[in-house]
């Protein structure tokens, strides 16, 4: 381990010590995830058929179990060199405001255009996509913080990109989706009357606010359905896990070279692809018998797959026709409320994620949205930060961790990823501002409503 030395405000990698490769964690797994099924046989999707979906690279990396490094291409590595490294922070004036002697650092992704840390892997898909000589591709988008990242990536290698955005985050969020547009995107709010899938939806749940599992219906039907198109995803399969890897990697080295050591390791949860790659390398030291940390990942009340769903196969999208795979999910069919939280609300978590939640590896916990502003507003008026509500979720586990070293006096190593700004959620601001946000939690009537949507499976 590193001398410790004064630690600096921001501890920033100088550009030669940036990942060359992602790290894999599935090769460190004992329990691997479960292989992705066809939705019709259910038998395990082959590459061929995953191929007609995706990009065949991108397949290699979703398949790949074994492998713990994946060489990080150069043009990527470029690219990444315009907003990366990352800072990692240390959190001086938060750890003096709450007066604890815990020490506090967050990980920050939001200083780029998109606002957050999915350029990682919108990038990346967009230049495999481009090697394969692909006309455009599709996805959904939630927030629209992915969507944002994805219209980036195509505009810079000349890919056409057509996004379908929750119908409440369009709604709520109209000048994201205008960044998109800027960049050349197509958007359309999803549930929409574009699509077969689309409509279908829109007569079964009229009036609905949409998910990110109808989204991905629509954007899957596009792509299959267009000649030169691929469909690609910002969260929940494993290549994109792959990807925000360079997150973990760069918080691991920043904190090697000061030889700090982690107690606490805190990410916002949705489908997953921040958390893990935030604790990837942590986690695999844990896999490895290298080290111990406790590591929380925190998902919205309004949508908690972890701590209230369940552990099965189920479809990654509300329209059925995408691969099934084992997660902690809500049912495909679950759509949650309207609330701000809208890169969290998916309805299941990546299969990576799930097995170490599963296994015990990492814990979650879910929090109600007026308790995230909170949080918030506070670390904005202290760290003059203006917070996502995703990261906001992480930020406000952050602070009761720390209140707790507070009053027991233990002087542990908090690290979150703050995953991006806040500035295209001021709708949300404005109506905690205005105390006219409310709180949601499903019952467990309407939670058993979702899971009864589960595949059947055979025994």
């Amino acid at each position: 381990m590193a001398e410790q030395r004064e630690i600096p405000y921001k501890i920033y990698l100088d550009e030669k010590d940036m990942p060359k490769a992602w790290y894999n964690v599935r090769a460190d797994m004992k329990n691997k995830p479960a292989p992705l099924l066809n939705p019709h046989t259910f038998a395990p999707m082959t590459a061929e058929e995953l191929e007609k979906v995706f990009c065949t690279e991108l397949v290699k990396q979703e398949l790949d179990d074994t492998n713990p490094y994946i060489a990080i291409p150069q043009e990527i590595q470029s690219f990444y060199k315009m907003y990366r490294p990352s800072p990692l922070v240390r959190a001086y004036c938060l750890e003096e405001k709450l007066q604890t002697p815990a020490k506090i650092y967050y990980k920050f992704e939001g200083n780029n255009t998109s606002g957050s840390h999915k350029l990682n892997s919108a990038i990346a898909q967009a230049y495999y996509a481009k090697q394969q000589g692909l006309k455009g591709v599709t996805t959904e988008t939630g927030a629209g913080q992915w969507g944002t990242a994805l219209a980036m990536a195509c505009s810079y290698f000349g890919l056409e990109c057509q996004v379908y955005m929750v119908k409440v985050s369009y709604q709520q969020k109209p000048f994201r989706r205008e960044v998109m547009r800027t960049y050349g995107a197509s958007v359309t709010p999803s549930p929409s009357e574009t699509t077969a899938m689309g409509r279908k939806i829109l007569q079964e749940f009229p009036g609905t606010t949409g998910s990110l599992g109808c989204a991905i219906s629509e954007a899957v039907e596009v792509a299959t359905g267009r000649e030169g198109y691929r469909y690609v995803l910002g969260s929940v399969l494993n290549q994109v896990l792959l990807h925000q890897s360079v997150i973990g990697l760069e918080t691991k080295a920043a904190m090697d070279q000061y030889g700090i050591k982690a107690d606490i390791i805190i990410g916002c949860a949705g489908g997953g692809s921040n958390l893990g790659g935030l604790i990837a390398p942590f986690a695999g030291e844990m896999l490895r018998g290298e080290a111990d940390y406790r590591i929380i990942a925190v998902e919205p009340a309004s949508c908690p797959s972890l701590t209230r769903g369940q552990f099965a196969y189920d479809y990654c999208d509300t329209g059925k026709v995408c691969p099934l795979c084992k997660m902690y999910t809500l049912g495909s069919g679950f759509i949650p409320s309207g609330n701000h939280a809208g890169g969290l609300r998916y309805h299941g978590m990546n299969s990576v994620v799930s097995q170490l939640y599963h296994d015990g590896i990492i814990e979650a916990t879910s929090v109600e949205q007026t308790k995230i502003f909170e949080a918030a507003q506070y670390f904005a008026r202290v760290e003059g930060i203006l917070p996502a509500p995703e990261s906001s979720h992480a930020i406000r586990v952050a602070i009761d961790e720390a209140v707790k070293c507070r009053e027991t006096g233990e002087e542990k190593t908090i690290v979150f990823g703050l995953t991006g700004t806040g500035y295209f959620d001021m709708v949300a601001y404005e109506k905690f501002n205005d105390k006219t946000m409310w709180d949601y939690v499903p019952t467990d009537e309407e939670l058993a409503q979702g899971l009864a949507g589960l595949p059947k499976m055979d025994k």
